[in-house]
């Protein structure tokens, strides 16, 4: 597979809807391989959405144990055509996105969440979460829908912020 380059807006492809995947093969294998090598040389990135490098296929990748910041979390996840069953409960935070590398902004999502998912084995999973880990998952299948953070700030003139250089 060629090298992933992370896909930034105003690209199209970020407001595209992601297909699902059918079968986890070589292709996937290696697509996910190549997502998971920008998780780990991309500062402070906890998530990765296939569509942001290019790819429009429903996968995931989220791994909230990268923050320094002591958080509730599974570990890392692969989550192949993720669905949200279940949410509760609001949680107001500041995000960020490799996609948009200018901004962040503040954006309101649901605290606890269900999902059934299929893992990298081909079986389908469900995963219960909250907090910070729950944020990350929403906000990476927002990405399979077509949606970007920027999309779901609470207010444009006083909740989007200026990444300042790290």
């Amino acid at each position: 597979m060629p090298q992933l380059n992370i896909i930034t807006i105003p690209n199209p492809i970020l407001k595209q809807k992601s297909l699902p995947v059918k079968e986890i093969n070589k292709d996937v294998r290696e697509l996910i391989s190549g997502m998971r090598e920008i998780m780990l040389s991309s500062s402070h990135c906890v998530g990765i959405a296939a569509v942001q490098v290019g790819v429009l296929v429903r996968i995931v990748l989220a791994d909230v144990s990268l923050n320094p910041k002591p958080h509730h979390n599974n570990g890392f996840l692969v989550m192949i055509n993720p669905e949200i069953t279940y949410s509760s409960g609001k949680l107001k935070s500041r995000e960020g996105c490799l996609s948009v590398p200018d901004f962040t902004g503040n954006v309101v999502r649901k605290n606890k969440i269900e999902v059934i998912y299929t893992d990298i084995d081909g079986k389908e999973q469900i995963l219960k979460t909250h907090g910070f880990e729950s944020i990350v998952i929403q906000h990476e299948i927002d990405h399979l829908d077509g949606f970007v953070f920027l999309d779901r700030v609470c207010s444009l003139k006083t909740d989007i912020f200026r990444r300042l250089e790290d």
